[in-house]
């Protein structure tokens, strides 16, 4: 497996090739310190299997340029590795294309546990209680505010609904389309795409996103992503129900 490494920290960068490197022999990490170094490698060499990347770089927002890569490289998953835990940036994150968040405070175990539920092809959000403001900010309620989470879980709950106990994916009554629907949402896909890979048109897809959504009980893609990574969690993971019976 090779491993793209952004960070421009050179303690952190060069720790954290080690931590990486530890996952076993076959895994190659190449680390580098800028935006302007990162984008030169990706261009260099298409055969990175992983990036993981810091949000505070000294020549670009890191969330520009998960943007930038995931539009530039839309099968390459990238990770986010942060000094930042607010739930604020773990949404926006995931909003943005990551397939997943690992706070640097985190232990070794939970990053490994983190990219390898990433490279089987899951999301990895880490534990945090979603809505608690930053002192001294006005507190803004979302759907999503008020949901306490725990290890690799973030809740979604549907605008202005109350909590509830998340059922299993099994229960909620996707048809076989619709769970291949959901498959290529999990994977940041827009419609577009979707219709492509399916053989299906935009609206029939259109169709399919909101009755996904609906019913898993949340009103938007980010939020969808969210819930079934809790689902997942609690029951055993979307890529076995998947292939489980029907």
């Amino acid at each position: 497996m090779n491993v793209l490494l952004v960070d421009d920290h050179p303690l952190i960068l060069s720790a954290l090739q080690t931590v990486i490197q530890g996952l076993g022999d076959h895994v190659r990490v190449v680390g580098v310190g800028s935006a302007r170094a990162a984008r030169e490698t990706l261009q260099a060499n298409h055969e990175f299997d992983l990036v993981l990347l810091d949000l505070q770089l000294g020549d670009a927002n890191g969330f520009d340029l998960l943007v930038e890569f995931r539009s530039a490289y839309p099968a390459l998953p990238v990770v986010v590795v942060s000094a930042s835990d607010r739930a604020s940036d773990v949404i926006r994150s995931i909003d943005l294309g990551a397939m997943g968040f690992v706070p640097k405070r985190a232990s070794n175990d939970t990053l490994f546990e983190a990219l390898h539920m990433v490279m089987s092809g899951g999301i990895y959000v880490p534990p945090m209680n979603i809505g608690a403001p930053a002192e001294g900010s006005t507190p803004h309620r979302r759907a999503t505010d008020n949901v306490g989470v725990p290890l690799q879980v973030v809740n979604a709950e549907a605008s202005g609904g109350d909590f509830q106990t998340q059922p299993s994916l099994a229960s909620i009554g996707l048809t076989p389309r619709q769970t291949d629907v959901l498959a290529l949402l999990l994977q940041g896909k827009a419609n577009k795409l979707i219709a492509r890979e399916l053989g299906l048109s935009v609206e029939t897809v259109k169709d399919h996103v909101a009755a996904v959504l609906r019913a898993l009980g949340v009103s938007s893609r980010t939020q969808a992503v969210l819930a079934v990574s809790q689902m997942s969690q609690k029951h055993g993971g979307f890529s076995a129900w998947r292939t489980g019976p029907q």
